[in-house]
C-alpha cells in the first residue's frame, strides 16, 4: 500500500516539473514560467484522466458479478491517484497564481500579494478545492476500506467519470490563450459538454440503474434498498457535476449564440485579488470569457 502511495507522490508532481522544464528549455518551444506551468499542469491532469478512464474500462469489463467480482486493480488505482487530488490543488492554485501575473500584477510579487492571491483562490475555486479534500479524505477510505472488497465494477464505471477531463483541460488553455474565436474550441466545447453529461451526470442514475437490474428491483426503488450512506455519497459527489455542468452550458450557448447579456471592462489582476471580478469556474468554460470573446469581434 505505502509502495503505490509513494509512487503516486512521485508520478505525478514528478510528470509536472518535468513537462514544466521541457516546455521551458527546448530550443523549439522555450516558454515562459507561467505558461509552462498552466499547460503542464492540464497535461498532468489529462494523463491521470486517461489513466483512470483506462483503469476504469478494465475493471468494469472484466466484472461479470457487478457485486462479487474483484479486480487487483480498483484498489491499486485509487492508491496510486489519490496523491494527485493533493498535488492537484497546489497545481490549480499555481496556475491561478500565473494567471495574475499575466494579467499585470507582476511587480507585486511579495509575500502580501501571494497572500492575498491565495485567499483569493480558495475563495474561487472553493467547491474544486473540497471536492479533492473530500475524494483523499473520505472517498479514499470508504473505496479501499469500507467496501471490503465488494462493488468492484461500480468503483471502475466512476473511474469512466474521467472521460470528460482532457477535453475540460484543452478547454482551459484555448480560453486563457485567447482561442475561442476558433473552429478546434467549437469542437473541443461540444465534445466537453457532451462526455460531461454522459460520463459524470448521468453517471449516477446508471449505476443506480445497474443495480437495480443486478437485484431485479425497480430503478426507483434503488434507493430504499440501498444503505443510507450510499445515497448521501451519491448525492454529495452528483450535487457538483450538475452545478459544474450547468456552467458548461451556459458557456456553450454564448460560444455558439455569440450572444452577450452585457458589455463588462477586461478583468485586472486587482480585481481577482479584491475579489471583484466575476466567479470563474474550474470546469474549462467561464461565461465571462466567452462574452469578452463575443464582444471582441
Amino acid at each position: 500500500m505505502l509502495t503505490i502511495l509513494a509512487a503516486g507522490s512521485v508520478f505525478f508532481p514528478g510528470l509536472f516539473v518535468l513537462s514544466k522544464q521541457c516546455l521551458k528549455h527546448i530550443p523549439a518551444l522555450r516558454w515562459s514560467e507561467g505558461d509552462a506551468v498552466i499547460v503542464s499542469a492540464r497535461l498532468v491532469s489529462s494523463v491521470q484522466a486517461i489513466m483512470a478512464s483506462s483503469a476504469g474500462y478494465i475493471i468494469a469489463s472484466s466484472c461479470d458479478d457487478i457485486i462479487e467480482d474483484q479486480h487487483w486493480l480498483t484498489s491499486a488505482y485509487i492508491l496510486f491517484a489519490v496523491p494527485y487530488f493533493v498535488y492537484d490543488i497546489y497545481a490549480m492554485f499555481m496556475c491561478y497564481w500565473y494567471k495574475l501575473r499575466i494579467k499585470g500584477h507582476e511587480a507585486d510579487s511579495g509575500a502580501k500579494p501571494l497572500g492575498a492571491a491565495l485567499t483569493s483562490y480558495l475563495r474561487r475555486e472553493f467547491l474544486m478545492v473540497l471536492h479533492h479534500i473530500v475524494m483523499v479524505t473520505v472517498c479514499f477510505p470508504v473505496s479501499v476500506f469500507w467496501r471490503q472488497g465488494k462493488g468492484d465494477y461500480f468503483q471502475g464505471v466512476m473511474f469512466l467519470a474521467e472521460v470528460s477531463t482532457p477535453w475540460v483541460c484543452l478547454g482551459k488553455i484555448l480560453i486563457q490563450y485567447k482561442q475561442q474565436h476558433t473552429l478546434l474550441h467549437k469542437v473541443n466545447g461540444a465534445t466537453m459538454l457532451v462526455t460531461f453529461f454522459i460520463c459524470r451526470v448521468l453517471l449516477f442514475p446508471y449505476l443506480y440503474y445497474a443495480y437495480g437490474r443486478y437485484a431485479s428491483i425497480p430503478l426507483h426503488m434503488v434507493p430504499f434498498n440501498v444503505p443510507w450512506q450510499v445515497n448521501l455519497g451519491a448525492a454529495m459527489l452528483m450535487a457538483p457535476q450538475v452545478y459544474w455542468f450547468s456552467l458548461i452550458c451556459r458557456g456553450a450557448m454564448r460560444l455558439f449564440t455569440g450572444s452577450s447579456r452585457s458589455r463588462r471592462p477586461p478583468i485586472t489582476a486587482k480585481d481577482d485579488l479584491d475579489g471583484q471580478a466575476p466567479f470563474q469556474p474550474a470546469n474549462g468554460y467561464s461565461t465571462h470569457a466567452t462574452e469578452q470573446n463575443s464582444d471582441s469581434h
